[in-house]
């Protein structure tokens, strides 16, 4: 690397296998403050192992994880997001029978203060109400007016919106977004790009694993090539064409990892 600013998270010498197969080997990764740094790869290229082993939903075997300078080890990924790391995965993780203002507390209930609260967990559903709708206001997502609704009568866009800005109100430090377009039509595609913009104004860092290589080079500042299980380049957008991105991922190009 060539930038001496401290990453927010990083990682070195990073391995993971499963028997023989080997899905990352020694890879390496950083993610700077303030920064949306895309993650591309081809299929199988160990994408998803990575962001696993960051956000603590697999072990790794060996290598070093450090979060704002200093090592850590996530059992799971409740204790990545006991530290501050967020991630939203593909599938959203989201309940489709609660309501939003629900799934944006699951895991994270607020119950009332006092001895109903204490001693039968009932839910402070007020407060959490308040709460819900001040993120959502911050992100711009109040064009959903019933935060009691159901999340199964959203949109697709909306659905990925409500699970981004959970990830935004609790993430502390830093958000991993796992394809948040993926099965998203143009309109919401533009929606999810603009709310991943509004988040990092706010100073958080985001990392953005994508196929769609237009969203990547439109909003990131930085793009981490994923080959063969490690770190094969880091480029910045504004350097490189898409096609030679693409020729990194395949192997058809090779530059120095940054």
């Amino acid at each position: 690397m060539t930038e001496t600013v401290q990453p927010v998270l990083s990682a070195r010498n990073l391995v993971k296998k499963y028997g023989r197969v080997v899905a990352i080997d020694h890879a390496d990764f950083d993610l700077l403050p303030g920064e949306i740094l895309g993650v591309i790869g081809d299929n199988g290229a160990g994408k998803s192992s990575l962001i696993k082993a960051l956000s603590g939903a697999i072990r790794i075997d060996s290598g070093d994880i450090a979060l704002e300078g200093r090592p850590v080890s996530f059992a799971s990924p409740i204790e990545a997001r006991q530290s501050g790391i967020e991630t939203v995965y593909q599938t959203l993780a989201l309940s489709p029978a609660l309501s939003i203002c629900e799934n944006m507390f699951l895991g994270r209930e607020i119950y009332s203060d006092n001895i109903f609260g204490r001693l039968f967990h009932q839910l402070d559903r007020n407060r959490m109400t308040v709460i819900a709708r001040e993120k959502l206001a911050e992100l711009g997502l109040l064009t959903i007016q019933n935060i009691q609704q159901p999340v199964e009568t959203l949109s697709g866009g909306q659905r990925q919106g409500v699970a981004v800005a959970r990830a935004a109100a609790f993430g502390s430090k830093v958000i991993i977004l796992d394809e948040p377009t993926a099965a998203l039509g143009v309109k919401e595609s533009r929606k999810v790009l603009d709310l991943i913009l509004e988040v990092r104004a706010r100073g958080v860092p985001i990392v953005l694993i994508s196929h769609k290589m237009p969203h990547v080079f439109e909003i990131c500042d930085r793009i981490h090539v994923h080959r063969l299980g490690k770190r094969a380049a880091v480029v910045k957008p504004g350097e490189i064409s898409m096609s030679d991105a693409v020729a990194i991922m395949t192997g058809a190009l090779q530059v120095p990892a940054a």
